[in-house]
């Protein structure tokens, strides 16, 4: 007993021997009698497999030193007891690695919920922004450069761990390996951070979002410096979206630079409802209301301006849809095909859509 209360002793130096403490003389005891491990003996070797995970020691290791010491105990037993040595060891590992498993999901679970607080701190702009710069060096993000934002959203939310994710990310890192790339979930869609000087990363990821969400929208915030630059470039993002489906906008892929000019004609939003109401409020007194009127001219300034596309894209004759283009000039008094006049009523039905008139009143 003394040379087996030596030898576990000894195994406290490190590695997974540090954690068999007592072990051989669980083993010894259970082959001596035959009896299977106590539940407060398997409650102790799964706290010693808690805490080697805890230490990083990894279940291999555990296993390894484990069967060392199973192999010195039964070269110590007689003959007859040899045979209970298999099924103790059997109920030991499975107790370590009982254990270890608990800790590591523990571990996980501590990870990503640290990670969430670190995106909704970062995306929200809620923490202080030097200790921000530093946590997020855990996360691959050195928010000292600049960085820009992409989001996807699909026809359904999506989380961490759903099948999309999985995709897009597993695509992200046989393209690009370990760089500085943050992808994540918020409010049901899929976000990337990547670095400004590496475009590439966005344009890859936006191609995988199209593809898995089946046929999603991704908008693309321009590249800013700072955390706080990566609050804008979300933001903008966000704001992109919001503006793809107030105008009817084409994707699959967004530019949130491309779309600075809505931003700036909502900038005074009264002066804007103003110019629709003044403009486009006479066509309420048309047959049907102002709607099939409205959607005359965003088809045709959609078109460029070319009647017989924007026929098409109505699916009218190019007579009637001249008819409807002569009720619009006399309804408002601004001529469609006139430059001057046209700019106004272009613009007025830009602010509708971005308004959403006539459905909502102004």
């Amino acid at each position: 007993m003394e040379r087996e209360q030596g030898r576990g002793r000894g195994r406290e130096s490190g590695g997974g021997e540090g954690y068999l403490d007592g072990y051989a003389e669980i083993l010894s005891t259970v082959c001596a009698t035959g009896r299977r491990l106590t539940r407060a003996e398997l409650d102790g070797l799964r706290d010693r497999g808690e805490r080697a995970a805890e230490a990083g020691i990894g279940l291999r290791e555990l296993v390894r030193a484990q069967l060392s010491a199973a192999r010195e105990v039964q070269g110590e037993l007689p003959r007859e007891r040899q045979r209970h040595v298999l099924a103790a060891v059997e109920q030991a590992v499975d107790a370590f690695a009982a254990g270890h498993e608990r800790a590591q999901r523990l571990a996980v679970r501590q990870e990503e919920a640290m990670r969430r607080e670190f995106i909704d701190d970062l995306l929200y702009g809620r923490s202080d922004l030097g200790r921000l710069a530093q946590r997020a060096e855990r996360f691959g993000l050195l928010l000292s450069h600049a960085h820009a934002v992409a989001v996807a959203q699909g026809p359904e939310p999506y989380g961490d761990g759903f099948p999309v994710s999985r995709d897009v990310e597993a695509s992200l890192l046989a393209r690009f390996g370990a760089r500085r790339i943050l992808l994540t979930t918020k409010d049901g869609r899929l976000i990337c951070i990547a670095p400004a000087d590496e475009p590439e990363v966005l344009s890859h990821f936006a191609k995988r979002a199209y593809a898995a969400t089946d046929g999603g929208l991704v908008a693309i915030g321009r590249p800013h410096a700072g955390a706080g630059g990566v609050v804008h470039s979300y933001e903008e993002a966000l704001n992109a979206l919001d503006l793809a489906g107030r105008m009817n906008l084409d994707g699959p892929v967004l530019y949130a630079a491309d779309l600075m000019v809505f931003p700036v004609l909502l900038r005074d939003r009264q002066a804007m409802a103003d110019l629709v109401r003044t403009v486009l409020d006479p066509l309420r007194g048309a047959r049907g209301g102002a709607r099939p009127l409205l959607d005359t001219l965003t088809a045709y300034f959609d078109a460029g301006c070319v009647t017989t596309e924007a026929a098409r894209r109505l699916a009218l004759s190019v007579r009637a849809m001249t008819y409807r283009l002569d009720r619009i000039h006399r309804l408002t008094g601004a001529d469609p095909g006139d430059p001057t006049q046209r700019y106004t009523l272009q613009t007025a039905v830009i602010g509708a859509r971005l308004l959403g008139w006539p459905d909502a009143e102004l």
